[in-house]
């Protein structure tokens, strides 16, 4: 790890201004940056401390929604109580993710923008070509050890999957993230790699999230989040879904169904051909086995991975027969 300059902000907008110099990069929690700068991936010239800036680590919910500081932490959201009645697919994607230790520390705009866990983005040594960390050096993945990469959403360029839980669930109820000037869904947030997978997101430079605000939903307090990985704890997801859903008077037919997905594509994936095939029709296993497939339509597999294709719609199915009470 190189040397680098120390700066502790006191504003959001003394930050955002230091952090549009070239080689300057935001602390939070920590749990990404110090990572990416063990491993030789991120060399910040300068480290800009926020976490003493004020305001910005609250966490208040009402009939309306929820509003989360940015500066909260991942242990805190996860465990509160109105969080867990309100959006309990939220505080289980939180509670499922990392482990206890690094959720005390993550924060929740930190944890959004996390990088991918690609191993060959990771090893700069070993594997120079990646276009996330070298634009037009190629993508090493693609012929690899591809077990862990994506399906959906990759192209030529870039096949790393994206690694958070949180995002997805707050893809599914359409939550959105607050800037200094501007605000844009979490959806809009994230980008797929295209021809220039080194951008991942639509932030500039020197902007920063400072919440998120998630609207009051009928399906978001019907929801949930289930998580398959390779083992029990402090793994991240082969796929993952989150879902949530609310049925008319009758019990049986489907009024609204929120459905997105993770561990399987560039980005969090909101499945919205699963939701359209699913709206006005009754829930029984037969529609929601024959609507999850949507799940991962125009899915590409490379090698390893094409395992994901076929398990991604068996998460999406058990996640809605779950909150439909048919599992």
């Amino acid at each position: 790890m190189r040397d680098f300059s120390y700066f502790r902000a006191t504003s959001a907008a003394e930050a955002g201004k230091a952090a549009q110099q070239a080689g300057a990069m935001l602390l939070a929690g920590g749990t990404t940056l110090l990572d990416l700068a063990k491993c030789g991936v991120s060399e910040p010239d300068t480290v800009i401390d926020i976490t003493h800036l004020s305001g910005m680590s609250g966490i208040a919910v009402d009939a309306a929604g929820a509003r989360i500081g940015a500066l909260a932490r991942m242990s805190e959201v996860a465990d509160h109580r109105d969080i867990q009645a309100a959006f309990p697919a939220v505080s289980e994607s939180l509670s499922l993710a990392a482990s206890a230790q690094l959720r005390n520390m993550a924060t929740i705009g930190g944890n959004l923008l996390q990088r991918t866990r690609c191993s060959y983005f990771r090893d700069p040594g070993t594997f120079p070509a990646c276009n996330k960390r070298n634009p037009g050096s190629g993508c090493a993945a693609i012929g690899g050890v591809t077990r862990n990469h994506a399906v959906l959403g990759t192209s030529d360029a870039c096949i790393a999957s994206y690694p958070g839980d949180l995002a997805v669930a707050l893809v599914a109820f359409d939550a959105v993230v607050e800037l200094a000037d501007r605000r844009m869904t979490v959806d809009e947030l994230f980008l797929v790699p295209g021809e220039t997978p080194d951008r991942e997101t639509l932030l500039q430079r020197g902007e920063m999230i400072t919440g998120i605000t998630i609207p009051a939903s009928a399906a978001a307090r019907n929801s949930t989040y289930i998580k398959v990985r390779d083992r029990q704890s402090y793994e991240f997801a082969a796929a993952s879904a989150a879902v949530g859903l609310e049925l008319e008077a009758d019990g049986k037919t489907v009024r609204d169904i929120r459905v997105a997905i993770g561990g399987v594509a560039t980005k969090p994936w909101r499945a919205r051909a699963v939701e359209q095939a699913l709206i006005g029709k009754a829930l029984n296993l037969e529609s929601v086995e024959k609507a999850s497939r949507f799940a991962v339509e125009g899915a590409v597999a490379h090698g390893g991975n094409h395992y994901k294709i076929e398990l991604a719609p068996r998460v999406v199915a058990r996640a809605i027969l779950k909150m439909g009470g048919l599992a």
